[in-house]
């Protein structure tokens, strides 16, 4: 597999990079959120003003102008590909398996305060290990599975208030 990004700039225009490409690029690093760029004989400082890493968003200035980013590697990419991903704005009560699998491990239980990006379960499809994590902050209001239950795609495994 190539190793692809795509990047998504204020929600409007995107781009598609490979690993190459990205190397290829003449920066310097000048603090560790400071770089400066030559690209096709232009000089840009760039500057990451914020960035979230569990939803690869990053909130970067250039030059004097401000972009709002998002970085999608080649799994994000394969996984919206099959359909699996969910949309942001989609409040999530309801923790469904993306895939057929067996549950190997449940990190939470009932009652249970979660924030974003927390680790709920582990679910083994197509013999990888998947770690499922809450989508937001919330309260464990139900679990519907147990270690060692196999599961069907879209089989409700943990609800959330």
């Amino acid at each position: 597999m190539e190793n692809k990004y795509k990047v998504k700039v204020n929600d409007t225009f995107e781009y598609e990079f490979n690993k190459e490409e990205i190397t290829n690029i003449d920066s310097q690093q000048l603090s560790a959120s400071s770089f400066h760029i030559l690209q096709n004989d232009r000089s840009f400082k760039l500057e990451i003003l914020s960035s979230n890493f569990l939803k690869k968003t990053y909130s970067v200035k250039i030059n004097s102008n401000i972009y709002e980013v998002n970085i999608s590697n080649e799994l994000d990419l394969l996984i919206e590909e099959m359909g699996l991903s969910l949309g942001s704005a989609q409040v999530m009560n309801d923790i469904k398996a993306p895939m057929p699998g067996l549950i190997l491990d449940v990190l939470v239980k009932e009652g249970d305060s979660v924030k974003e990006g927390d680790y709920l379960l582990v679910l083994e499809a197509m013999k990888m290990e998947n770690t499922l994590t809450a989508p937001g902050d919330g309260v464990i209001k139900a679990i519907h599975v147990e270690k060692g239950q196999t599961v069907e795609k879209n089989q409700l495994l943990i609800e959330l208030e």
